[in-house]
């Protein structure tokens, strides 16, 4: 019984210096995303959701499979970007997606994916006459943004002047009117939020920077729960199911 004792405490500090964290019943995720269509969105047209039964698109359909097959316990709610986003940033088992993965942001989260690719474009008003051939034709223009997106955040850093706003919502109907110069989205997810907005007509411009989307957990997680979630990813790869979500969304 003494030499069984010591095996069992020997395990365990061993256990305790490899710095692995078993996955628990209290190692509940709380996973959120925003309303940015056709990627993440809440499919009743409101602004919050609760239940991610109501949250669709293809970066929510995909984690919804990755989750399942992970087998961890999670909610899913549908908030502003930067509510969520700083959630992630500060509390355990506290996540995000789809979150554009840049050098900077990297050491902040642990990342799953990638999950899909994204490109940034930047458009104007309808009827617009404005020839942009780089980025820098933009300077002294004034950008319709969201605070801690990515796209507003890489202008800011440059330079270019950026109206932020707490959601992206409104600023398809803010370049309709002329309360800002351009608006800069995402290639396939502008014209979906613009309509939702009822705002047509919106003329891509420049696209540059096609980056990767990823669902982002906080540095904090378990590396024992990033690897069931990346186990998750390939095994809806290797069953055709993440093929399935991209042809239903027409990638």
């Amino acid at each position: 019984m003494r030499k069984l004792g010591q095996f069992i405490a020997l395990v365990g500090a061993l256990a305790l210096g490899s710095g692995a964290a078993p996955v628990s019943a209290s190692d509940k995720l709380y996973i959120y995303t925003e309303n940015f269509p056709p990627y993440n969105m809440s499919a009743t047209g409101r602004a919050f959701e609760h239940n991610g039964n109501e949250v669709d698109g293809i970066c929510s359909e995909m984690v919804k499979a990755i989750l399942d097959k992970s087998g961890l316990d999670h909610v899913i709610k549908l908030r502003n970007w930067d509510y969520g986003y700083k959630r992630a940033l500060s509390k355990r088992n506290h996540g995000i997606f789809c979150t554009t993965y840049t050098e900077e942001r990297a050491p902040n989260f642990k990342w799953v994916g990638p999950l899909t690719k994204n490109l940034w474009t930047i458009f104007a008003a309808p009827g617009t006459n404005l020839n942009i051939d780089k980025l820098e034709d933009t300077k002294g223009m004034l950008y319709g943004g969201y605070r801690n997106d990515v796209m507003t955040n890489y202008l800011l850093d440059r330079g270019y002047k950026v109206s932020e706003m707490e959601s992206d919502d409104i600023n398809p109907k803010r370049l309709e009117l002329g309360q800002v110069d351009l608006w800069i989205a995402d290639r396939l997810a502008g014209p979906y939020f613009a309509s939702q907005q009822d705002v047509e007509g919106l003329e891509p411009v420049y696209s540059f920077n096609e980056t990767e989307l990823y669902l982002a957990m906080n540095p904090n997680t378990s590396d024992e729960i990033i690897e069931k979630l990346q186990e998750g990813l390939k095994a809806i790869k290797d069953n055709g199911m993440y093929q399935a979500i991209e042809t239903k969304y027409g990638l």
